[in-house]
């Protein structure tokens, strides 16, 4: 009997959304060709193959939601729409010759340190693999989280999360719950109010919400990009730019004030209704909580067809919803737009370090990393869209990208240097942290007024970036190895070739 061998590789990448594939890339580009990319799911495409409710779509200009090195000349309006984004990503996949470093349908169940051996090993649902380095691209936004509603049980017809949307149950003619109104709803409520018999929509805090100035890229525009490359570019400077400057008024709370009459006047011009606009207004300063964009979503709470209901839920019987006023709310089916799991990563109750603790475990509710990448006591372990990585005015594939960056050039000084781990210092990781809450200190994300996902339940911010995405980005353009456990490599290392 003879026993196959753990498949190993030098990198391996859990995750194929923006943040998984941006770092491969980076790292062929580097000279490594020993990359292997898992995924849970049969496709490339992360979030945006798992969210596709009815108008999803990009929260920033497509111009500038895509990669610096990828763009696409051919994006159909100015903020992409979920299937074309997922095409997108199946295209760079296919582009950049990675389709031969996919192993699909492969959920990762384990991860473990190995101290002698000096490499990760993995526990799959394809059996134990073996890497020198790991980069753990799940995303912040992978796990739906649905509420723990009494009686949900009971329900009798049909429930289901708008990121695992149930494509086969035909909504048109139903009576609806939405639970739930942050960036998802947003979208998918103006889709399908039309077509629903009654909808009711649970509020628990309202939001601030901007117009969305959304508008088609005509074909003369799109073979313009197409001939000349460098007005794409330009164009996507000129935004990056311009959003680039909206931090200056996160982190200064009093600006806001702009933005919010601009947000009033919004709301006054689609709901008519006095009451229910009154409902509709936050009593926070505007960007602590998340801002949806939207021409569409506020009408459409504003018509006939459609209850908003602020008064909580006590319990769900198999009619349908009972709030906290003891009002039934009888539902054909329930839609949950309540977001994803952020206070823990996707896999780190899963990843064991060094003392055979878990990430989850040392971190405790209050998740930090070095450069929001790498965590002391795991060595050889990168996270993408780590703690301090998502953003509250631009688009995250910035940040992505440098990440890849700091990435690529410690799995290269680790080669070069014939290293067997790198790790950063407990000193290093401390002090990007003291960094990045001075940066937040007074800022909308701690000081305005609300409670968000972006803080812990000690009230830090452990989800946001509240610097500038250019500061970030000087900051992962080199290794530094004074911030860095460096250990040397006990055998030969595979030799780096070209891409």
């Amino acid at each position: 009997m003879t026993t196959s061998p753990v498949p190993h590789n030098h990198v391996l990448i859990i995750g194929t959304g923006f943040g998984g594939i941006a770092t491969a890339i980076r790292l062929r580009q580097a000279g490594f060709n020993d990359v292997v990319l898992l995924d849970r799911a049969g496709d490339v495409g992360g979030v945006w193959r798992d969210n596709d409710y009815p108008g999803a779509a990009v929260d920033v200009q497509s111009d500038l939601y895509s990669f610096s090195f990828a763009p696409n000349p051919d994006w159909h309006n100015t903020y992409a729409e979920q299937p074309e984004l997922y095409a997108y990503l199946r295209n760079v996949t296919d582009r950049f010759g990675l389709r031969r470093h996919l192993v699909l349908d492969c959920t990762v169940e384990r991860l473990d340190w190995d101290t002698t051996e000096q490499l990760w090993r993995l526990e799959t649902v394809r059996g134990p693999r073996t890497a020198t380095h790991v980069v753990v691209a799940t995303g912040a936004l992978a796990n739906p989280v649905i509420p723990d509603l009494a009686g949900l049980d009971r329900f009798a017809g049909v429930s289901f999360h708008s990121a695992r949307w149930d494509h086969g149950y035909d909504l048109t003619g139903k009576k609806v719950a939405v639970i739930g109104t942050g960036p998802s709803a947003v979208q998918f409520v103006p889709a399908i109010q039309p077509a629903v018999a009654h909808m009711t929509v649970f509020q628990r805090t309202p939001a601030w919400v901007v117009p969305r100035h959304d508008r088609e890229n005509g074909p003369i525009r799109r073979r313009l990009y197409r001939t000349a490359p460098i007005l794409q570019r330009l164009e996507r400077l000129n935004i990056y730019l311009q959003r680039e400057m909206f931090v200056v008024g996160f982190r200064n709370p009093a600006l806001m004030k702009l933005p919010e009459r601009q947000a009033r006047k919004h709301l006054e011009r689609q709901v008519r209704d006095p009451g229910l606009r009154a409902k509709l207004l936050p009593d926070f300063r505007f960007g602590c909580k998340r801002v949806l964009i939207s021409d569409d979503y506020l009408r459409a709470l504003d018509q006939p067809n459609v209850t908003l209901v602020t008064d909580g839920i006590r319990e769900v019987d198999e009619h349908g919803l009972i709030d906290n006023t003891g009002t039934p709310h009888p539902v054909d089916a329930i839609i949950f737009g309540t977001g994803f799991q952020t206070t823990r990563l996707p896999l780190t109750d899963q990843i064991h370090g060094t003392d055979g603790r878990t990430m989850a475990e040392i971190w405790d509710g209050n998740p930090t990393a070095y450069l929001g990448t790498s965590v002391a006591g795991f060595p050889n372990c990168y996270l993408i869209h780590g703690p301090n990585i998502g953003l509250g005015h631009t688009s995250v594939i910035h940040m992505f990208e440098s990440q890849a960056n700091y990435i690529a050039a410690a799995v290269s000084y680790a080669h070069d240097h014939g290293l067997a781990v790198v790790e950063p210092t407990t000193a290093a990781q401390e002090a990007f942290t003291a960094h990045v809450d001075q940066l937040g200190a007074g800022s909308v994300w701690t000081a305005g007024g609300c409670k968000s996902w972006y803080l812990n339940d000690n009230g830090r911010n452990t989800n946001i970036w509240p610097g500038t995405t250019l500061g970030f980005r000087r900051r992962t353009m080199h290794f530094d190895p004074a911030h860095h456990l460096l250990h040397r490599q006990p055998a030969p290392i595979p030799a780096r070739v070209a891409p």
